[in-house]
């Protein structure tokens, strides 16, 4: 079920930061210049070309051998076509070779946007070593980096884990004739604080804080980002203040960003302080005249739910009702969730059709993910049930909770209800992934619910409760000190 809070919850907020940082110049989108699609009319040609670059037979070695057939129609523009027509199926080594035998041949014809689009391919499929080795060509031969190519290279290294790299790259740009400017200086914070190196990053900030006067909001809120991402409230609290001292005002996403942070840093050290601490931050965006939107709210149910406080979720979403902050579908299948993991499932029935009550209607991954959850605590009936409310809303999708419902059927025993379903799904023309064995009782076993078995306490002392541990231990000692006097006594008698 992580998977799916993974999938429900936090790519939306981090799509959101993703956007907000674009519309600031702050996320760097490599762009190309060249079409990733095939032209409508591919020339044979670029066709053959491609054939051979994406070849799987042979070595490198024989993919030049290949090649040279090509070298007198070979043009600047084909060699781009065929990296971008190929980019996809050949191997980055295959990719790499294929260049570097293109810029031998066309040494004088190839212009520095060609490096820039080899370059920006090789940084989108992560490989180090063609991006190194393409950057020292690039240096060697004094052509000039792009801005966009520079901050789409100081993102992978970072993701790579060589931050120390791009950092390197970036202190070296007068190198790649790339100069240091608010593009590139932002790039680099950005790259740094997207993996929670927010302390090099503000290092950055420092060196060259003559270049980012005009780009201050956003490279306040990539730091902040950055401080969230190691859960250090107290660096990102920090972030807010400068930010209101410096007469930046801290925005719903900034606000949203901290939230986030104080939240899965309580979750781990001081569960009992979320929601008193969450509410005091919303209190202070109110003050801000920035008002809580339901993403705020679901920050801190996703965290209540990790932690089964079941009665603070209700009463969150409670809150937002009463508050005038209409809770999303995303807030009602937390809370549903939470429900369901701890038992209630006629409470988690009743938030469901709440939230059909009141119209909205949810991606199909709510109820595939509350299905999944049903089945996994064996609650196949209610499981059915809510099925039967997602088929009524048509809301489209239905494969992979046939493939979830059907087996868990049989696998309780019920073939009759897996056999109406398997017909119910091919009737509508869903491929399904499940074997249609899993419908034969003589090949499917039946796993039926048995109770724990009770573990014996005679002669099992570690079994015992340490009260009872306690008592036996002294009567023991008991036992051998009356021994031990009625032993003397005889022996003083004899």
């Amino acid at each position: 079920m992580r998977f799916m809070m993974h999938v429900l919850l936090k790519p939306a907020w981090k799509r959101s930061w993703s956007k907000a940082m674009s519309a600031q110049n702050l996320q760097i989108v490599a762009f190309s210049q060249y079409s990733t699609l095939l032209p409508i009319s591919v020339s044979p040609q670029l066709q053959e070309l491609c054939s051979v670059v994406v070849s799987t037979v042979g070595g490198l070695d024989d993919l030049e051998f290949s090649l040279n057939k090509f070298k007198d129609s070979l043009t600047s523009s084909l060699v781009a076509q065929a990296i971008d027509s190929s980019k996809h199926e050949a191997h980055t080594r295959r990719l790499l070779r294929f260049f570097l035998w293109s810029s031998k041949n066309l040494s004088h014809s190839l212009e520095n946007k060609d490096y820039n689009h080899a370059l920006r391919v090789f940084a989108e499929k992560n490989d180090y070593t063609a991006m190194d080795i393409l950057m020292e060509d690039l240096k060697k031969e004094g052509r000039v980096m792009d801005a966009e190519t520079f901050g789409l290279v100081a993102d992978t290294l970072v993701k790579l884990g060589k931050e120390d790299q791009a950092l390197g790259v970036f202190k070296n740009l007068d190198k790649y004739k790339c100069s240091i400017d608010e593009f590139t200086v932002t790039a680099i914070i950005n790259a740094l604080c997207s993996k929670g190196h927010a302390k090099r990053a503000e290092g950055v900030v420092w060196h060259h804080r003559d270049k980012i006067t005009g780009a201050k909001p956003c490279i306040y809120r990539s730091l902040l980002y950055g401080w969230s991402v190691q859960r250090n409230v107290k660096e990102a609290r920090r972030i807010i203040k400068e930010m209101k001292a410096n007469g930046v005002t801290p925005d719903l996403l900034c606000y949203n960003t901290f939230l986030r942070c104080l939240c899965e840093r309580n979750l781990r050290h001081n569960p009992s302080g979320l929601v008193p601490e969450a509410l005091n931050v919303m209190m202070e965006m109110r003050s801000c005249r920035v008002f809580p939107t339901p993403i705020s709210y679901n920050i801190l149910l996703s965290c209540l739910g990790k932690t089964r406080r079941v009665k603070e979720s209700c009463q969150i979403l409670e809150t937002m009702t009463n508050g005038g902050c209409d809770p999303d579908w995303v807030s009602y299948y937390l809370v549903a969730k939470v429900l369901f993991l701890s038992g209630r499932f006629g409470k988690g029935k009743d938030i469901v059709d709440q939230m059909i009550g009141k119209g909205l209607m949810p991606n199909h991954k709510f109820y595939y993910s509350l299905i999944g959850i049903l089945c996994g605590v064996e609650r196949v009936n209610h499981a059915l049930e809510l099925f039967e409310k997602m088929k009524k809303n048509s809301m489209g999708g239905y494969g992979p909770v046939y493939d979830v419902l059907i087996p868990k059927l049989c696998t309780g025993g019920n073939f009759e209800k897996g056999r109406e379903l398997w017909d119910e799904a091919t009737s509508m023309g869903i491929i399904l992934q499940c074997s249609e064995d899993v419908l034969d009782p003589s090949i499917t076993q039946v796993y039926k619910p048995t109770k724990p078995e009770k573990i014996s306490l005679v002669d099992s002392s570690v079994a015992k409760s340490p009260h009872k541990v306690k008592k036996f231990v002294r009567k023991m000692k008991m036992r051998k000190k009356y021994a031990a006097t009625k032993k003397k006594k005889k022996f003083t008698a004899n």
